[in-house]
């Protein structure tokens, strides 16, 4: 499978190997997110060491640095007897005065090993590395650990970087290059479980459909996504039952803190802890409608899963786990099959959402977009900005038949209902449907300039 999109980050790191100075780059972000086959591929053409930190002792870990030093260097005495300590490494790169790009993966491991380690690194920048020709990369997949030991205002390395990237899951249409010849539903399916983490998508099988990725990848016991969810929180996380039973609660649709409250029995305050927790990990976020003036003070917030393989599990799998422990995956899929497309219908909005986004040329340079909502109304896709005074109204629907007029009646109807800009506001409409439109819809679109995407594939202007 040849190495997919990134070019933004790779362009980042090209650009800062073409400084004339040392660099201290810290990229993080979560687990299969695509951080450590970006980096092989920046580094594939360039002298380089690559040392990847385990989980191990720092005797081992200091061993297994010496050997990876001793090899780029051709120094066979560091292969055999290793450096003796941390700074003795520093000063021997620096003696060598060589520019290449030393790249430390799973950092978070070497802390866990010595937690010395975030000081050694700021006495290695401070006293050696600063005048030398490295370009050092610490890489992270416990992000609360990269933004606290390393990122944070008290951590040691502090003020020393040179460049920083958060490396987020990929877009829709990057994703899905990995199933480049299917159909967009096929693509939004695959995406309804392994979102923009590039190490899930090459878990399924390009030749094989939906159902049967999911029955053979997701719901097999034994294969690498069957445990992935609660593998990565046992990892991360101290106390994860509380967090299984919050994530849950968000998955089966208790999404105002009251309702998960009284769903889990956990205490708001302790709620409020874990759900800033998950937030932090980027599996769970506090969702605001978009034309809200002061987001932090709004009471109208509702939590959502934003990791699609979470959202997933969590909605649909792990309840089921005994019947998937005796094998029972056809039953599981029974319910699954008729569950689908209504939460199918919220991905194929999250896309959406995606989509017009990189086609602001249509409508406007957005300064936000999201969703926005009401008491009991509530419209898929609101853009503003407030600069030309103009706001964009979108409905999605996933459904197996056209669009028609009542859509976009309603839609204008629940427009008049946001309170948002001057009185005289430009406002825009467009609609995305899975099954087309029909033909009136269609002459009304033309004649008032309403957008319409079929899929994922616009229409007309």
């Amino acid at each position: 499978m040849p190495f997919i999109d990134r070019k933004k980050e790779l362009s980042f790191l090209e650009e800062k190997w073409l400084e004339d100075k040392p660099q201290l780059i810290v990229l993080w972000g979560k687990r299969r997110v695509g951080k450590t086959e970006l980096v092989k591929q920046f580094i594939k053409s360039k002298p380089s060491v690559y040392f990847f930190s385990e989980n191990t002792s720092n005797k081992d870990q200091l061993r297994k640095f010496s050997l990876s030093i001793g090899k780029f260097f051709n120094e066979p005495l560091l292969e055999t007897r290793g450096f003796a300590e941390w700074e003795e490494s520093f000063k021997y790169i620096k003696e060598k005065n060589r520019k290449f790009v030393l790249v430390i993966d799973e950092f978070p491991y070497l802390i866990q090993s010595n937690p010395a380690i975030p000081s050694l690194f700021q006495l290695a920048w401070d006293e050696y590395w600063s005048k030398s020709n490295i370009y050092l990369i610490l890489l992270g997949s416990s992000i609360s650990m990269m933004e606290t030991e390393v990122l944070g205002y008290k951590a040691p390395l502090y003020g020393r970087r040179t460049g920083q990237w958060l490396v987020e899951p990929m877009s829709f249409d990057s994703v899905s290059l990995f199933r480049n010849e299917k159909s967009f539903e096929d693509r939004l399916t695959h995406y309804g479980i392994a979102g923009g983490i590039p190490a899930y998508w090459l878990k399924f099988d390009e030749d094989k459909r939906f159902y049967d990725n999911l029955s053979e990848h997701v719901l097999k016991k034994g294969q690498a996504l069957y445990d992935e969810a609660e593998f990565i929180l046992k990892e991360e996380l101290r106390e994860p039952r509380y967090y299984f039973a919050l994530l849950q609660a968000i998955a089966s649709g208790k999404r105002k803190l009251s309702e998960i409250v009284n769903s889990t029995g956990i205490n708001q305050p302790t709620a409020n802890k874990y759900l800033s927790v998950l937030s932090d990990l980027r599996i769970v976020e506090r969702e605001i409608p978009v034309t809200e003036q002061m987001p932090h003070k709004s009471k109208k917030g509702l939590y959502r899963i934003s990791d699609e393989f979470f959202q997933f599990f969590f909605k649909f799998v792990f309840a089921r786990r005994s019947e998937l422990e005796l094998g029972m995956i056809e039953q599981v899929l029974v319910q699954i099959k008729k569950d689908l497309p209504v939460y199918l219908s919220f991905i194929y909005e999250r896309v959406s959402i995606q989509i017009i986004s990189k086609k602001t040329e249509l409508f406007f340079p957005f300064r936000s977009i999201g969703r926005w909502w009401d008491k009991n109304e509530e419209i898929d896709i609101v853009a503003v900005n407030g600069e030309t005074d103009s706001i964009l109204f979108g409905e999605v629907k996933w459904s197996s038949k056209p669009v028609g007029i009542d859509i976009i009646e309603n839609l204008k109807r629940k427009s008049k209902m946001v309170v948002w800009g001057g009185k005289n506001r430009k406002e825009y409409y467009c609609l995305f449907s899975k099954s087309g439109f029909t033909q009136k819809l269609t002459d009304i679109a033309k004649k008032e300039k309403i957008l319409l995407f079929e899929g994922e594939r616009f229409l007309h202007n």
